[in-house]
């Protein structure tokens, strides 16, 4: 045995030798030298390990070149790249959540790219407040008396906690001590805050006695926590706001909201009405309301923090606001998606676009789609090509309207001479441009809902990667 580990060991191709081979200055040029040597060395050390631990001992020099360009592909391209949304998922937290306006996308390429008026006032000639930018927008949209932001809602529950309830205690029912993609756990959130948790009610039913009393002289506030995904059937009971708000008031403590997705309009014509707006929640007696930019919203990634002026302006004063300051292309982003809600243009937010697509549309999208699929199919070699229009289930996603579906339409394609189902949807996903998408009774299915123009183009050029063309029978 360990004649053949030193046999698989000379095997191994040394540095000098791989760095010779031509193709090696192409990877030199995109990512240097030192790297180019580093990735090499992490090849050659996986295959030392596997010798050693008698793993691996049948290979040859061209297979390990062969990993060597693999990794060396893999390094000299971008791994952050566009992809083709296919799955219906609007809010697609894996896919980068919520599409930009082109607005928005303006804005962000005029400030990125000039000096600019991130915190200084062209009026005053003075120093200004970066805040300033977005911060009336959003209490004009909502109703708030003031506003605050950072750079995400996790940071906004964090900052609102720390500053309002740090070694206090802060009131959370049991069904609403929720875990959030990304291991975001609200009790971990809390004691991160410095706050003492303190849990009220059963999992399933939580009533007002039971936030009264638990009320004690050392109580900053009463918090109410969207679940996001998470939901409970059956024999349960929430507490409205409305009486979390009276109750807190009486007692003379904070009623938060964490609202999670941030939706400003009212979405009842999509068929979508189990979430309130920012502003139902305030109108309800919220104090304070914190929500994303990049979810419902249809904006960057942001945490918002809107509700009364006396209790945001303790926020401004905690010391970890600096930590979770936003920085000028998020705010450029923000500030022009705001102006697009307070114009009334909400048909030029992709998000809320896309929640309001209309079924027939969808469908006649989906027809257009099959011809060109089926025109483009009828020019290869395959002749056992199935693919037709379907029904499907879209979903907003991003945590928000988990009971609620969107009716929706989608092009289904088998192609049996190219593998089974799994192999397409993998070849879809190591294309030029990714396709990510889903399958369904052994089809791959194309959601319309998610897909931007010209994006049915890029898929048809994604089969023509891995597809020889061959005349039509008959020509």
């Amino acid at each position: 045995m360990k004649e053949e580990v030193q046999s698989a060991m000379r095997k191994i191709p040394s540095m000098d030798k791989l760095l010779v081979f031509p193709w090696v200055a192409v990877y030199e040029s995109e990512i240097g030298r030192d790297a180019v040597k580093a990735t090499i060395t992490e090849v050659l050390d996986v295959y030392r390990k596997k010798i050693k631990a008698n793993h691996d001992i049948a290979f040859d020099e061209e297979i390990v070149v062969r990993d060597v360009k693999k990794l060396l592909d893999l390094k000299s391209t971008s791994s952050f790249k566009k992809v083709i949304n296919a799955t219906g998922v609007i809010i697609h937290t894996n896919l980068g959540r919520s599409l930009l306006a082109d607005e928005a996308i303006k804005a962000v390429n005029d400030i990125a790219t000039c000096y600019n008026t991130l915190e200084y006032s062209v009026q005053e000639g003075t120093r200004g407040r970066r805040g300033d930018h977005v911060e009336w927008l959003l209490c004009r949209l909502t109703g708030a008396e003031a506003a605050i932001v950072v750079n995400n809602n996790a940071g906004a529950v964090v900052l609102a906690l720390g500053a309002l309830a740090k070694n206090k205690e802060t009131i959370v029912s049991r069904g609403e001590l929720v875990e959030i993609g990304g291991s975001f756990r609200i009790p971990d959130i809390m004691a991160l805050s410095d706050t003492k948790l303190i849990e009220v009610g059963a999992t399933n039913r939580t009533h007002l006695k039971d936030y009264s009393s638990a009320i004690t002289n050392n109580t900053a506030l009463l918090l109410k926590v969207h679940p996001s995904n998470y939901r409970i059937a059956g024999f349960t009971s929430v507490v409205p706001r409305e009486e979390l708000s009276a109750l807190a008031h009486k007692h003379g403590i904070i009623f938060m909201e964490d609202v999670g997705s941030g939706m400003l309009i009212d979405t009842k014509e999509a068929g979508l009405t189990d979430e309130p707006t920012v502003r139902e929640c305030l109108e309800a007696g919220s104090d304070l309301v914190t929500f994303s930019g990049d979810k419902l919203l249809g904006g960057p990634q942001i945490g918002a923090i809107v509700g009364s002026a006396e209790v945001i302006d303790k926020l401004r004063t905690y010391p970890l606001l600096r930590a979770l300051r936003v920085d000028k292309m998020t705010l450029a982003a923000f500030e022009a998606t705001l102006r697009l809600y307070l114009k009334g243009s909400y048909e030029s937010i992709p998000t809320i676009s896309m929640i309001f697509k209309k079924p027939e549309d969808l469908k006649k999208q989906a027809e257009c789609f099959l011809n060109q699929l089926k025109s483009y199919f009828d020019s290869t070699k395959l002749r056992s090509v199935t693919a037709e229009v379907v029904n499907t289930i879209d979903t907003v996603g991003g945590g928000a309207f988990p009971l609620s579906e969107l009716k929706g339409y989608a092009v289904a394609v088998r192609l049996p001479e190219l593998g089974s189902t799994g192999k397409l949807l993998e070849m879809l996903r190591n294309a030029s441009t990714p396709i990510i998408t889903g399958a369904s009774d052994d089809k791959i299915l194309f959601h319309m809902r998610t897909l931007r123009p010209g994006d049915e183009e890029i898929i048809v050029k994604a089969f023509n990667e891995f597809l020889t063309i061959q005349p039509t029978h008959g020509e």
